[in-house]
């Protein structure tokens, strides 16, 4: 069923840019995009509906393209703690920090951890993303990160949105193995690996290289297992110190390496040669207080494509808007709107292994779009939170959360 969008403008975002049609109009049939261009020129067919989108920016679809929006509990009272002067490391010694998510989230039921996530998520769809990719780790043991990877895949068939599941199991010391982080790796690549894939439940593997987690050498090990079973591999790499994660990322040729800050100039040359997704979270920038910014320059310098996103999780970016991500990434990264909302639309789909198929306006791709009420298109990234007037289209189709 072919449907005509008309009365609008497009920043299609080809090639990381607005690229902006303006007087414009799109064609979907079924789920895709079949045609685009300037209203004068619509073609002359038989529509089964016809829109009218009233001036709106036409804008893909956002893209969340790193989450961990599966989680048992939340961590508000240690927020408070820290502000009243109390130390993460005495929070961790009386059973708090990312011990406390995990306890939490091994106690829950699938259902439990469903219902919670699903509040969470439909933040996010009502602030224009139609794309999300969502991490495991918190259960760190074989039953608790199958019941995350299945309850993720239960958010896709609940929610209109394309969902992308990541196995994260490799993000911090399961309190079982402490001191044995070795054995740990061995049984998340002989056990835990082999079993998730062989249920379909994994998309991408991904891992926390940092001296707090995993050393490089252990994550080489869970990038060699994902690559036997065929599985693209991500990376949590140089947040807190410079270890060199992402150069091993890119060997792998990773889809991304995240967070970022630590990272150096040989980094980023790895990354450009491997087209390796920089993925920078300024949520957890912001909510950390960190002082020490990722390389910018060195990375636009390089080429190096950057996508943004929320880090939604409930340690250090309990973050519920990207859009309001969004904000920070000008702010605090001083990227102009539009290579920001490049790295919410076609850099995260690259993120994301998509590009094909998402995070532009193109014939052919899936119909992900917004129609926004407003001027141009920097106006997302302008405004400071709140809901922005908005229609979402998703696979062809208006949805109304």
């Amino acid at each position: 069923m072919k449907k005509l969008w008309k009365n609008c403008h497009i920043a299609t975002m080809q090639d990381g840019k607005y690229n902006s049609i303006e007087h414009a109009a799109l064609v979907t049939f079924g789920q895709h995009i079949h045609w685009i261009g300037r209203e004068s020129d619509i073609p002359n067919d038989n529509y089964a509906e016809t829109i009218d989108l009233n001036g709106a920016w036409l804008t893909p679809g956002l893209i969340d393209c790193h989450t961990h929006s599966v989680f048992g509990g939340n961590r508000s009272v240690e927020f408070e703690q820290r502000l009243q002067g109390v130390s993460y490391a005495e929070i961790a010694a009386n059973g708090g920090g990312i011990a406390s998510t995990v306890r939490a989230t091994r106690e829950a039921s699938e259902d439990e951890l469903l219902a919670s996530a699903l509040k969470r998520i439909r933040c996010l769809l009502k602030d224009g993303v139609t794309t999300i990719e969502i991490k495991s780790g918190y259960g760190l043991d074989y039953l608790n990160e199958r019941k995350m990877l299945r309850v993720i895949r239960q958010i896709a068939n609940i929610l209109p949105m394309t969902v992308r599941s990541t196995c994260l199991a490799a993000h911090a010391l399961p309190p079982e193995y402490k001191g044995q982080s070795d054995a740990y790796v061995d049984h998340i690549c002989t056990e835990m690996l082999p079993k998730l894939h062989q249920e379909g439940l994994v998309d991408a593997v991904d891992a926390f290289c940092e001296y707090l987690a995993f050393s490089p050498a252990q994550v080489e090990r869970i990038f060699n297992t994902a690559h036997a079973l065929n599985i693209p591999v991500k990376l949590h790499a140089e947040q807190l110190s410079s270890l060199g994660g992402s150069s091993l990322a890119a060997r792998y040729h990773a889809l991304s390496a995240d967070h970022l800050e630590f990272m150096t100039e040989d980094d980023v040359k790895a990354m450009a040669s491997s087209g390796t997704v920089a993925v920078l979270l300024p949520g957890a920038f912001y909510f950390l207080r960190e002082t020490q910014l990722p390389p910018l320059e060195s990375l636009h310098q390089h080429g190096v494509r950057i996508a943004l996103s929320s880090d939604l999780n409930p340690g250090t970016s309990p973050a519920l808007s990207l859009r309001l991500m969004m904000n920070m990434g000008s702010t605090l990264f001083r990227l102009t709107p539009e290579q920001t909302l490049a790295g919410v639309t076609i850099h995260a789909a690259h993120a994301l292994g998509l590009q094909d198929s998402h995070g532009s306006l193109e014939v052919g791709k899936v119909a992900d779009f917004i129609a926004w009420e407003i001027e141009h298109p920097s106006e997302i990234v302008y405004w400071l939170g709140g809901d922005l007037p908005k229609r979402i289209i998703q696979h062809g189709n208006e949805i109304f959360v």
